[in-house]
């Protein structure tokens, strides 16, 4: 691990509702920023991650959803530039968190089955078919791209008393 890792935004900080602009080129800097965002992601841990979490408002994201904490678990880390979903099927429901949205978990609805493409960090395209977890995660990654939480997601209701808790909570942590 590198001695620092970028510190992960977190609600209500604007910098997550803003959208992301596509990545025109893989630089040196964006090649160390998505291997910085795979520490990032393994050490909270996440099993996926995107650029504007970090601040960075770029098309980039990084997910590993075979991943878990197990010490025998192997990495299958995957490096996105730009992804997007090109077809949805089918709904699904499904219990969500977010690195960026703490301490709060809610029912989610979301496509059961995505197709999403992508290009990775030496320019090959990829497309991929995905459902369950990976479809989830492919569609919460790419939503944070376009400045939208999760949260975004609930009814209202929920939202409110989330926002009120993290409310109350940022008033501790500052009196602190």
């Amino acid at each position: 691990m590198t001695a620092r890792l970028l510190k992960i935004l977190q609600f209500p900080d604007a910098r997550l509702r803003r959208r992301s602009k596509p990545v025109e080129q893989v630089t040196p800097a964006i090649r160390a920023l998505a291997a910085e965002m795979l520490e990032v992601m393994y050490d909270e841990p996440g099993i996926g991650l995107a650029a504007p979490q970090l601040g960075e408002a770029i098309r980039l994201v990084v997910m590993d959803t075979a991943w878990s904490e197990s010490p025998d678990a192997k990495r299958d880390p995957h490096v996105m530039l730009n992804p997007e979903i090109v077809a949805r099927e089918g709904r699904q429901v499904s219990s969500e968190g977010c690195l960026s949205v703490p301490d709060f978990q809610a029912e989610v609805e979301r496509a059961a089955r995505v197709v999403a493409r992508w290009t990775d960090l030496e320019g090959n395209p990829h497309e991929e078919d995905a459902s369950e977890l990976r479809a989830v995660c492919f569609q919460h990654e790419i939503d944070h791209l376009d400045g939208v939480l999760f949260i975004d997601r609930i009814s209202q209701l929920k939202r409110s008393l989330y926002k009120k808790k993290r409310s109350k909570a940022l008033k501790l942590e500052q009196g602190a």
